[in-house]
Formats: structure tokens, sequence, C-alpha cells
């Protein structure tokens, strides 16, 4: 399984409904695990981004799909990162001459 952090900014709509959203995180958990997609944790910042998710997918297929799930409701902005484990990187640097 691939590891995903995304970093969520709310929009005007996701500021006005702000009392929804541990809601929608619930809700969003759901939707995940339909798409193939296990969220770990939804975590609420400080700073330059409101929300991060952390998540594992099978593949980007299932991963781009529950983004686009997400940002389709109007209420985050959002940037996906890929992630990688210790083994994980282990094995790229191996790659790198």
């Amino acid at each position: 399984m691939a590891t995903y952090v995304t970093l969520y900014r709310f929009t005007e709509q996701g500021l006005r409904n702000i009392k929804d959203t541990v809601k929608r995180a619930e809700a969003a958990k759901k939707a995940a695990s339909q798409v193939g997609v296990t969220v770990k944790e939804v975590l609420w910042t400080q700073g330059q981004y409101d929300i991060v998710v952390i998540s594992e997918a099978s593949d980007e297929v299932a991963a781009n799909a529950l983004t686009l799930n997400t940002l389709k409701q109007g209420n985050v902005h959002g940037q996906t990162l890929r992630a990688f484990t210790a083994a994980e990187m282990e094995r790229i640097l191996e790659k790198v001459v």
C-alpha cells in the first residue's frame, strides 16, 4: 500500500460550514473505503493548512478518486503528496548512482 499525505485548506464554503468539519471528515473516511483507500489519520492544524490527512491506497487511481470526490464537495482545496516509508526510501536509494 502506498502512503499519501494530503494538505487541505478550507474554502469560503468550508468556513461557512465549519461546525460540520468533523462530520465531513467521518463521511470522507467512509467514502474513502468505498474507493479502496484507508484514512489512517485526520488532523486539524494551525498555519498554512487547515487539515492534514494521512491515507493508504493500493494505487494512484484509488488515491486520486478520493481526492477528486473530496474536492468536488467544495469545502476544501488540497494538495496530495506521495509519502515513502524508510524501507521504501532504502529501495529508492539502491537505484541512486
